[in-house]
């Protein structure tokens, strides 16, 4: 079992990426460089939060172009696992594989502190590991992380239960409050048709170690592992097949 975190111009949380997987979760783990289709037969990709490319244009907007990330779509469209944290879904989205977009927070206010996410889906392989309506504390950190899609988007993400996290209270409750910058319905993490692609605002590396205040995060990225464990990428298809079953 092998994962990889891409770095590219500005990213900022590779290593920290790097030390959840090698380090808290003790799996071998591997830096890809952006300028490199090599993905040196991993079997889970994670793009890392940061500034890729400045951030000019839009977030995400130029690092779509990176060679890495034309490997990164052929690798996901054969159902490798794929996370992309803040700006590495950022990137997933400007890349479309996951819909929607990512706009400045309401308050046009970086916005950097703890929330609590509730779990909305445990059909997926990044929380098969997981309760439904489980809460995970972990922080966030980002200037533009409001989530945004069109209606007919919105109503596919939730027929399909592809909503993956919400922003919530500490006690669960779904709220404007909770909100830490507008997304629309609190969400917080969504997962392609195929279930394999996840993108998320939070950021699970950082709540990865005791020392850190939480552990929350090591969760997601444990069941990354139970999943690749019990056979990688044929379980996604089963995932996907069990979902559209009990819609």
């Amino acid at each position: 079992m092998k994962f990889g975190v891409v770095i590219f111009p500005g990213s900022n949380c590779d290593h920290d990426a790097y030390y959840a997987l090698a380090g808290n979760l003790g799996k071998n783990t591997a830096y890809l460089w952006h300028q490199s289709e090599d993905l040196q037969n991993c079997d889970a990709i994670i793009l890392p939060g940061g500034f890729s490319y400045g951030d000019y244009l839009r977030t995400g907007a130029i690092a779509r172009f990176s060679p890495v990330m034309s490997a990164v779509a052929k690798f996901a469209g054969s159902g490798g696992l794929v996370m992309g944290i803040c700006n590495g879904f950022q990137i997933l989205v400007e890349a479309g594989l996951l819909p929607g977009a990512l706009l400045r927070n309401r308050n046009l206010r970086f916005v950097c502190r703890t929330v609590h996410l509730r779990t909305e889906t445990t059909k997926t392989p990044f929380t098969a590991e997981l309760r439904p309506g489980e809460l995970l504390a972990m922080p966030v950190a980002h200037g533009e992380g409001s989530y945004y899609c069109d209606p007919a988007t919105l109503a596919g993400l939730r027929r399909e239960d592809r909503i993956v996290f919400r922003y919530a209270s500490a006690s669960g409750e779904i709220n404007d409050e909770a909100n830490p910058n507008g997304s629309l319905e609190n969400i917080a993490g969504i997962v392609s048709e195929g279930r394999n692609v996840l993108g998320l605002m939070p950021h699970p590396e950082r709540a990865a170690d005791p020392l850190m205040g939480s552990t929350d995060g090591l969760r997601i990225f444990a069941s990354m592992a139970s999943h690749l464990a019990r056979g990688a990428r044929s379980e996604s298809v089963r995932l996907a097949g069990l979902v559209r079953q009990t819609l």
